[in-house]
């Protein structure tokens, strides 16, 4: 065997030994139903928010735009779909081609995109957000 032959069955052996990509995560509740614990409504920031991991390899952008107004978003871009970033800086924005988005309204400010974010209906239940 050359030494290209070794390097390559080296990498392809290393490759398998990875195992499978993890798959990539879509916005949504995936698989949540209305009146599930999305997430404790002190994790959320004040004038900030996350991305909360769902059932079913989704994932939900959880706001809190104001001390105790809570809101939630499909975090995929309306534009190609990769999922937006958490608000910083006042703004939600879209790390592929920069669009911005309003993180009370979920409204489009700038972008490729033409279109905000989809809202998901929350509700507060004693101390956690819930789907609505």
């Amino acid at each position: 065997m050359d030494r290209r032959s070794v390097l390559l069955c080296g990498l392809a052996a290393a490759l398998a030994a990875c195992g499978e990509p993890a798959p990539r995560k879509t916005g949504g509740v995936g698989t949540a139903r209305p009146g599930d614990r999305v997430v404790p409504v002190s994790s959320v920031p004040s004038g900030s928010g996350l991305l909360v991991d769902m059932p079913g390899n989704a994932q939900l952008l959880v706001v809190q735009p104001r001390s105790g107004e809570f809101r939630a978003f499909n975090p995929s871009c309306p534009h190609v779909g990769s999922l937006v970033n958490p608000p910083a800086g006042g703004v939600v924005t879209c790390p592929l081609h920069g669009s911005t988005f309003d993180p009370e309204t979920g409204a489009v400010r700038k972008g490729p995109a033409t279109s905000g974010l989809t809202e998901v209906a929350l509700v507060r239940s004693g101390d956690d957000l819930v789907l609505g």
